[in-house]
């Protein structure tokens, strides 16, 4: 038997390529496509990496046919090169721990699946440095799109960084969209944190709550800022009552909620009707802290939170909150970085007040 060349194998998932002299048939290539459709090998590979400018409709037409008949699978990593971005959409989140976060991907990871991209996840741990690490990072990587989810945390002193290394991002054809105040130059989904907290407060005290306990995270998170100076602004409206003795700073975690109850819980509270902490982990936190100290959630002290997180409902009693709907914000920014809207772009997103059993109304005489 003579020996000869063997012909290459059929690649796993390859459709029936053409078949070569005296062998098994072969995958098909993008110059089998374009011969099939009469174009030049450039004009298919426009049409198949999705970019059809200088492309007549009728040709366009042949090579999708032509494509379809030869059961033509693309090669990814050419297709990155050609568009100069993969299928991908990469989210940066502040923190995993938090149901917040979780639920704003779950959203993301909808949507971009309705128009066949993959979402990939990083995590910057609540660290300015991280954020800006991370993004620098993905620009090597192209994406179609960043997004990141977080409060913008003021005066950390690399704002102007980021911003560079985004537009830089920005300008080879990516698209940005932050899920936060609209402090960046981009596109931006934003929850309506002062609104809701105000309305929360007006609600509490139409309940007849007078007296009230803050806890709320560094000045420097924007979200906690803008959610403290809403409650605030809300009590004021109402003349009720703050004492700043009652106003607990503490990490934006469930663990900084229970460590500030249990410093409120060391002072004479005697007089303290209700607590509202910035955001539903530190709320459960406390809720914890307040049952090690022999007093029961909502009826001793009341307790509000804001998000509407899953476990809101599950605690006993069911926790009074303001309810932003995660999912939506998620589904909203990734429409923003699909549309290619212009770095002008601000969706707001309106939170709503859910009052539940950790707030029972109060019967005074």
């Amino acid at each position: 038997m003579r020996k000869g060349k063997k012909s290459p194998a059929q690649a796993p998932g390859d459709g029936p390529g053409p078949t070569a002299a005296n062998g098994p048939r072969r995958a098909v290539t993008l110059r089998d496509v374009a011969r099939e459709a009469g174009v030049s090998p450039a004009t298919a590979s426009r049409v198949l990496n999705g970019s059809i400018r200088n492309v007549r409709d009728a040709n366009a037409a042949r090579v999708r046919a032509a494509a379809a008949k030869l059961n033509y699978e693309p090669h990814m990593s050419a297709q990155a090169i050609a568009r100069g971005s993969t299928a991908t959409v990469a989210l940066v989140v502040r923190g995993i721990d938090d149901p917040y976060f979780s639920s704003i991907a779950a959203g993301t990871v909808q949507r971009a699946e309705q128009a066949g991209l993959i979402v990939t996840m990083a995590v910057a741990d609540r660290s300015p440095e991280r954020e800006l690490e991370i993004v620098r990072t993905l620009r090597g990587q192209r994406p179609r799109s960043i997004i990141l989810a977080g409060s913008r945390i003021a005066g950390n002193g690399i704002r102007e960084t980021l911003v560079e290394e985004l537009a830089a991002y920005r300008e080879v054809g990516g698209s940005v969209v932050v899920i936060s105040q609209h402090d960046l130059p981009f596109s931006t989904v934003s929850v309506d944190n002062s609104g809701g907290a105000e309305r929360l407060a007006r609600a509490l005290t139409g309940l007849g709550y007078r007296r009230f306990g803050i806890l709320r995270a560094h000045t420097s998170l924007r979200t906690s800022q803008d959610r403290y100076e809403g409650f605030v602004a809300g009590l004021r409206q109402a003349g009720a009552r703050l004492d700043e003795q009652w106003v607990i700073e503490a990490d934006f975690t469930r663990a900084g909620g229970y460590a500030a109850a249990r410093g409120l819980v060391e002072r004479d509270i005697a007089g303290l009707e209700l607590v509202f902490a910035v955001n539903d982990v530190m709320a459960i936190g406390a809720m914890t802290a307040f049952r090690e100290a022999g007093m029961t959630p909502g009826r001793d002290i009341a307790v509000a939170g804001f998000d509407d997180i899953a476990a809101a409902l599950d605690v006993t009693p069911a926790l009074t909150t303001v309810a932003v709907p995660m999912h939506d914000v998620g589904r909203t920014a990734m429409d923003l970085a699909l549309s290619g809207d212009d770095a002008s772009t601000v969706r707001h997103v309106t939170a709503d007040v859910a009052l539940r059993e950790s707030t029972p109304r109060i019967r005074r005489p």
